[in-house]
């Protein structure tokens, strides 16, 4: 009687998913690139926590279908004071991309 070897069957198998995969990918429909960013809505900042806490502002996120505003929130100081550089968009050869808030 002959043995199927366990380990090319599998190997196989993941082969042929990983095709299937791809093709099904090709055919499926991506989200559409982010239009312009909305402008910024307003907000009230509330009273820092004691200490140096910093104000990172809220900004849109664009979730791949649509932009969803996040609320800005108080970020916990630096322990060597570096300057905090705050997130912002920046324009990139394939759109717009977002960086976070951080410091530097």
């Amino acid at each position: 009687m002959i043995r199927p070897n366990i380990a090319a069957l599998r190997a196989g198998a993941v082969l042929a998913a990983l095709f299937i995969g791809v093709a099904g990918a090709a055919a499926q429909d991506y989200p559409p690139a982010p239009p312009a960013i909305p402008a910024p809505q307003v907000e009230v900042v509330p009273a820092a926590p004691p200490g140096a806490w910093v104000w990172q502002p809220g900004h849109w996120h664009w979730n791949g279908y649509q932009y969803i505003w996040l609320p800005g929130r108080y970020v916990h100081p630096h322990p060597r004071h570096a300057l905090w550089i705050e997130g912002h968009w920046v324009l990139r050869h394939r759109g717009w991309v977002w960086v976070p808030g951080h410091w530097g």
